[in-house]
């Protein structure tokens, strides 16, 4: 919906946020339902309401529980029955600068102001870890902002008697612990504030009226901030930032000027802006976002402004280059479809408004980002949050490599006319293992981003993988798959838990990178071998359909798993029984 494009239209979401409610529950989605406690310092109500709908966007269903107001280290510390029955999938702490209890006086020593930012740190953290102790749930606490006034002016934010530094020294204590702590995030209202206008953020007639944290207007911008963390936690990321060439990556238009002609580059002031936009999007490359260019052009012509001696970006940063006059959300769709991925996980920006809006239309579920010159270029893909990051793992970072690697592996099967003879030639060695504690932030991701193939669409936490791991009554793998062009890294997951004899499988799924590599009946294997070592009878799975996930349909069929029943809605569940298993064979090794 447009009301939630950057900038945000905050006049919208606050007066209509019901009939926007409404109509978001009216589309026709497979959504992630949660629950999410929000413990506040302050005022609530208006906040839990624009992140119920910024949430609704992205995807997620959320019931919500507020603690009273100003009683969120009560409820932390002390328990509450409604919220200990309401069990949290997410906690979010919404406090602000108001909420610090002591700040440093003018006469008190440096000992005496250490102690008080120790004081106030520990009191936050006690709170932190009582939580997750009794939750083991992902918690979001919002680092301090500050007031809009310094007693000391500028010597505030230096001398260790000011507030400016106190909140600063405080907020690094914060970050540490998140640094040391997963599952903890901080909602970085320190930023958001100072992007928004400090003295508008922190007006305090909403304070000494409402008791709201920042002004009205600032709260929609805050709850997009706390759902761009709950919606990258359960895989709602996009993945793809798809680009124009011409007065998007360049200046001018190199089928016209020539690649002497375009402006890129430090050295110019037209070609400044259009340099420092390539190094951003190179930058997210680096993180993990995929690059790919859609552009009219004749090829050699886009090949020729992407050599430009001035330019950050190169060919082989880009995963796919479609430089035709075919429609741009046809060429889209073509990317999509090589890279197996969905184009609702596409970013594309072009400077053009004609060619924003046809790929708006024709391809609704991709984001198309009002951009408007290429100064506000980085500012609108940045705010809008698309790639928030809340791990890095391993496989993020080579992200771009395995994309080229598909391609790759793709290319070589046109050249045989037998498949499994292209599978054997891709020299293929599976390593299978438990949840392993340095494979659960992949896992995790795995669980919240995988939709093709996924049989049961159970979207987990990290907490959540890792008691199914620490649990005797779960049999756990997880498997990284090596061919001759890379290695893929973990991109198989499956848990059963164990009741009685039985063996119900609560999570099956595989990265879209590795279908049709017969890496499922290497894991099916595994899991009977693991399902007979512990004496099992039998093994139970289900599939729930989803729009997505149709191509598993007949999984457990396929397996020689016998089905017993199905529903109305194309939910099956089957049974197979383990010394009855036929050992399957694949072109993949262990």
């Amino acid at each position: 919906m447009e009301c939630f494009a950057y900038p945000l239209d905050t006049k919208m979401l606050l007066r209509k946020k019901k009939s926007i409610k409404k109509e978001l529950l009216n589309n026709e989605k497979q959504w992630i339902c949660k629950k999410i406690a929000v413990l506040g310092g302050s005022t609530t109500n208006e906040v839990v309401d624009q992140l119920e709908i910024a949430l609704l966007n992205h995807g997620i269903k959320a019931e919500f529980y507020q603690s009273e107001y100003g009683l969120y280290w009560e409820d932390a510390m002390f328990g509450n029955e409604q919220l200990d029955a309401f069990g949290p999938d997410i906690i979010y702490i919404h406090t602000n600068w108001r909420n610090i209890t002591a700040f440093p006086e003018i006469h008190d020593t440096e000992d005496e102001v250490m102690q008080k930012l120790q004081e106030q740190y520990e009191r936050f953290g006690s709170m932190w870890k009582k939580l997750e102790e009794k939750f083991r749930c992902p918690i979001i606490q919002n680092n301090f902002d500050r007031p809009n006034y310094r007693l000391l002016g500028n010597r505030d934010i230096w001398d260790y008697r000011g507030r400016s530094n106190f909140i600063s020294r405080l907020n690094q204590k914060f970050y540490q612990y998140a640094q040391k702590n997963k599952s903890f995030y901080i909602n970085d209202i320190d930023y958001l504030a100072q992007d928004y206008g400090l003295s508008e953020w922190g007006a305090v007639i909403y304070w000494n009226m409402y008791k709201y944290a920042c002004c009205l207007n600032a709260i929609p911008y805050l709850a997009g901030s706390v759902a761009n963390i709950i919606k990258s936690i359960f895989g709602k990321n996009k993945k793809l930032l798809a680009l124009d060439l011409d007065n998007t990556l360049w200046g001018g238009v190199i089928g016209d000027d020539g690649p002497e002609g375009i402006k890129v580059g430090p050295d110019m002031i037209e070609g400044q802006p259009y340099y420092e936009f390539q190094q951003y999007s190179k930058n997210l490359q680096k993180i993990g976002v995929v690059l790919a260019v859609a552009s009219k052009n004749d090829q050699e012509n886009a090949l020729e402004g992407l050599r430009h001696p001035d330019g950050v970006l190169k060919e082989e940063d880009f995963v796919s280059i479609k430089a035709n006059w075919e429609p741009k959300n046809q060429n889209l769709k073509e990317i999509a479809e090589e890279l197996s991925v969905g184009t609702d996980s596409f970013v594309f920006v072009d400077d053009n408004p004609v060619e924003q809006d046809i790929v708006r239309t024709q391809l609704p579920e991709a984001a198309v980002p009002k951009v408007e010159s290429v100064e506000n270029f980085i500012e609108v893909l940045d705010h809008s949050g698309y790639f928030e990051v809340t791990s890095l793992s391993t496989e993020d970072l080579g992200k771009t490599a395995q994309y080229q690697a598909r391609a790759k592996a793709q290319s070589l099967q046109a050249s045989f006319e037998n498949y499994e003879d292209y599978l054997l030639s891709l020299e293929m060695k599976a390593e299978i293992t438990g949840f392993e504690p340095m494979y659960v932030q992949r896992i995790t991701q795995l669980t919240n981003k995988s939709n093709q193939f996924n049989l049961t669409t159970l979207r987990c936490s990290e907490d959540e993988i890792t008691k199914m791991q620490e649990s005797p009554n779960y049999i756990c793998l997880c498997g990284r798959l090596i061919d001759k062009f890379s290695d893929n890294g973990i991109v198989t997951v499956v848990a059963g838990e164990i009741q009685g004899d039985e063996l119900n499988i609560k999570l099956w799924l595989m990265s879209c990178r590795v279908l049709k590599r017969e890496l499922e009946e290497v894991m099916m294997n595994e899991l009977m071998k693991k399902a007979a070592e512990q004496k099992l009878s039998y093994v139970n799975g289900v599939y729930i359909p989803t729009a997505k996930n149709h191509m598993v349909e007949k999984f457990y069929g396929d397996m020689g798993f016998e089905l017993c029943s199905s529903d109305e809605n194309g939910e099956t569940h089957w049974k197979m029984k383990v010394d009855e298993y036929q050992h399957k064979k694949s072109a993949v090794s262990v």
